[in-house]
């Protein structure tokens, strides 16, 4: 039967079927083929034991797309979440997840959550760094409940990831937009750190063809593997200015008669999206000096 993973622990997955969860293994083949099951993969399975509900994974279907980190299949859109303070965001972590999903044609939208505990500077600020970022931007408040409707509206009809940081409020969240307790929540640490409540990936139905795939929360990861001369194509707010500087293949850093760099000094891009970028980059020219010495 045809079904999709919605969860998957320690070489079980959890096949939603029309007929109910099937717990499966799958197929000594797979890891033959260096082929590992994801959340999200649409999947062909046979049952083993209908009384104990368990089967096999015969073949997984072809795939929209893939993500590496959080690991997951065939995703719509990527909500990545993190708190405007307690814990404080780490932007240049946002950022690189941004640029992940824009290099794999994913459209994200970003949710700052604990609105409540914000001060309006905060969120004005945050509002400048990411208007012309490419990604949605919402401010909700798991606590009080606002957002909470708008976010739901922006995930109808569509399969999204969760994804951001430990203790930045996703679990609570994922729980008002599931309108039950779905996942486990957590305190904050007592040195200001987000306490990891979600040890898995695992698809929520929350409506009528709409699911969201909470992640495990991420402190940090790899920028995806591409030229670093492409890196620029990932920041949205680069495009109005690309062939308008004065050499072709400019990447904005160094050379003159830059129109990127001269938008950043007229206030036109975020001082803080381009640093981003500017550490992106030399992280990216490390990566290939090593490659090739």
């Amino acid at each position: 039967m045809r079904g999709i993973i919605v969860k998957g622990i320690a070489g079980f997955y959890y096949v939603q079927t029309a007929s109910g969860i099937l717990e499966c293994k799958a197929k000594g083949v797979f890891r033959s083929q260096k082929i590992k099951p994801l959340v999200g993969d649409f999947v062909e399975a046979a049952v083993l034991d209908t009384k104990k509900k368990t089967g096999n994974i015969e073949d997984i279907l072809p795939r929209k797309n893939v993500l590496i980190r959080p690991a997951c299949a065939n995703i719509d859109q990527a909500v990545v979440t993190f708190a405007v303070s307690r814990p404080r965001p780490n932007l240049y972590l946002l950022d690189k997840f941004l640029v992940m999903m824009q290099a794999q044609g994913i459209y994200a939208v970003i949710v700052f959550n604990k609105e409540d505990e914000a001060s309006q500077a905060e969120t004005e600020a945050l509002s400048a760094r990411y208007r012309d970022a490419g990604a949605g931007l919402l401010f909700v408040s798991a606590k009080e409940g606002t957002g909470v409707n708008e976010l739901r509206e922006i995930l109808a009809g569509k399969t999204s990831i969760f994804a951001g940081p430990s203790g930045v409020g996703k679990s609570t969240l994922t729980n008002c937009l599931c309108q039950k307790d779905c996942m486990q929540t957590g305190d904050m640490s007592r040195i200001g750190r987000g306490k990891q409540t979600t040890r898995h990936s695992q698809i929520f139905c929350i409506g009528k063809d709409t699911y969201l795939m909470d992640t495990p929360g991420f402190t940090s990861f790899d920028l995806p593997d591409l030229p670093k001369e492409d890196l620029r194509f990932c920041f949205p707010e680069f495009a109005p200015y690309e062939g308008r500087c004065h050499f072709d293949g400019c990447v904005h850093l160094a050379e003159p008669d830059c129109a990127v760099k001269a938008a950043l000094e007229k206030g036109k891009i975020a001082q803080g999206r381009y640093e981003s970028y500017a550490q992106m980059f030399a992280e990216l020219s490390e990566r290939e000096r090593r490659k090739y010495s």
